[in-house]
This record gives structure tokens, sequence and C-alpha cells, in this order.
């Protein structure tokens, strides 16, 4: 038995590692006392295809004048970024190279919390290929916001995260990614976080067609509603997003939407906050028609069609 899981876990290895690449970046020059340097860096990637498309995050090439991406096999090839996505922080970096070998991926909606897992990738940019470090999936679903956007649900495990490792793959024991290694919290022991793969990929077949991520767009900025909150303002609600602000020429100005509205529901749904109401969209599409339950003097509804996200 013991047996079987030490193949299982050595079979895992060889087959994502042989996909996990390591990225090196230089960015603008620092000046200290003496002399200018270029900022430098170090990551990790994921081969997403053979026509020589990487997947890896948004921080790791962030500001990159220069990319050198190490292939598995050794090689080291240049790199450029495609573009980049700060909502999710994954990013795609294309090379030019043959003989590329593509992850074999899984589907991140069908994880389970205590499901073993490998985070394979670059820690410090030490030599000698990428390493791996085990753990299980310890928690699903979690929002953290990753970059400059609203906010992502990640993937929680305990399987070690450093520097170096970001953008590398997380695991499971066929060796099939389900998600991009992202952050860690400074201080906390045995905490980090990736990005569900189905997520990425998605990002990144929109980076590729589009040079960026084209999103649906209601116009809204609101915020959590709670007890406090629904106290303050006299709400007859106690959760749902409690909007603050809407964007000129927005959907919702456009619906009739005003400020001061409280959002309880998207197509039935409830809403128990401003991160349900992101996640929600996110599984929408440009000029869809979505109906919006919300409260003003009274409990209404709205259909509104989504418009683009302005950039």
């Amino acid at each position: 038995m013991i047996g079987d899981l030490e193949a299982a876990y050595t079979q895992a290895v060889e087959r994502a590692g042989a996909s996990t690449v390591s990225i090196s970046v230089a960015g603008a020059f620092h000046h200290p006392p003496f002399r200018p340097y270029p900022r430098r860096g170090i990551g990790s990637g994921v081969v997403l295809d053979g026509a020589g498309h990487i997947l890896t995050n948004a921080h790791t090439v962030d500001g990159a004048e220069r990319i050198l991406v190490g292939l598995g096999d050794g090689r080291v090839l240049g790199g450029q970024v495609l573009g980049t996505d700060a909502d999710t922080d994954i990013a795609v970096v294309q090379i030019e190279g043959d003989h590329l070998q593509p992850a074999e991926f899984g589907d991140s909606d069908r994880l389970k919390v205590g499901q073993p897992v490998l985070a394979i990738g670059n820690p410090l940019g030490l030599p000698g290929g990428p390493t791996v470090t085990s753990g299980v999936v310890s928690a699903l679903q979690r929002n953290i916001r990753l970059g400059d956007g609203d906010g992502l649900q990640v993937i929680q495990t305990d399987a070690a995260v450093n520097p170096g490792n970001s953008g590398g793959p997380l695991v499971d024991l066929q060796g099939r990614v389900i998600a991009v290694n992202a952050a860690t919290i400074p201080y906390a022991e045995g905490i980090g976080f990736a990005i569900p793969i189905n997520a990425a990929r998605s990002v990144a077949t929109e980076i590729i067609a589009h040079g960026r991520v084209q999103r649906p767009w209601l116009g809204v900025v609101g915020y959590d509603v709670d007890r406090r909150i629904a106290a303050y303002y006299r709400l007859p609600v106690s959760q749902g997003v409690f909007l603050v602000e809407l964007s000129g020429g927005s959907p919702a100005v456009a619906a009739g939407l005003q400020v001061g509205d409280v959002i309880t529901s998207l197509d039935g749904h409830s809403l128990a906050g401003v991160s349900d109401l992101v996640e929600a969209l996110r599984g929408k599409k440009i000029g869809e028609t979505v109906e919006v339950g919300f409260e003003r003097g009274g409990s209404r509804k709205l259909r509104i069609e989504l418009g683009t996200r302005p950039f």
C-alpha cells in the first residue's frame, strides 16, 4: 500500500514536472547609491499548449522588460507577455519553441476538502529544476483580493508555497493541474492560496484571443449589508449589496437603479454580499439580460442588459 502511494506521488510529479517552467524577469532599473541595476524576479509557470503559451501569475511578470523561460528539458527561451488580468492575477507568456510538453488539466469544480495535492515550482529561484511540496485542499471558495480587481474565490492549501512558486501548478495525484499557486499569508504557517484552473484557463483563453479579458458589466459600487449597516440606514433586509455609487452611462443607471438601493438577488439567486454579486456576474455574458431583485421601499425587480466592463 505504501509502495502504491509512493508511486502515485512520484508519477504525478514526473507528469506535471515536465510541463512546469521557471520564469525569470528583469524590470525597470533601481538606483542605489553607486550605480543602477535592473530589478529581477523569479517565478514559475505551466505550459498551456504546443503553441508556446505559458500560464503564470500576473504579479510574476508585472513590469517585466525581459523574460526568460526555463523548460523542463533544460532549454531557456525568451518570452513576451501576451496579456495580464489583475482581477484573477493570471497572465499568459508567449515563447517560441518546439517539442513543448503541455500540462494535463483537471476539473477544479470537482475538488473536495481533504484531497491530496502537490505544489510544484521554483522556490527562491534555486538551481536544480522544480521542487515539490505536498499537502491537502484545506478549503474551497475562499475569497481574497489577489490583484486590483473585485476579489476571487480561491483554493486554500497547506502545501508549502514559497517565493518563486507563484504561477506554478497545484496538481492532483494523477499529475493533473487543478490550480495555479498564487499567494501566501505572511507570518501564517502552512496557508497558501491557488487560483482554480477552470477560472485560470478561461482567463487565459480570453487573453490569447483578445489580449485582455472582456467581462460583463453592471456598473455599481456597494457594500455588504450587515446588521450595523441595516440598522443605521433602516434597511428592511440584513444581507445584500447596498449601492453607494453608480457609474455614469452604466447598464445599472440606464435601467433605473439608484444609490441607496439594496441588490438582494440576481436571476432569482439570493446575494449575501458583494462577493456573491461578483461571482454571479462572472458566470454571465456581455449582452445577456439578467433579473436584478432589489429593495427600495419594498421589493422590486428590474431586467438589465449587461454591458462590457470598461478598461
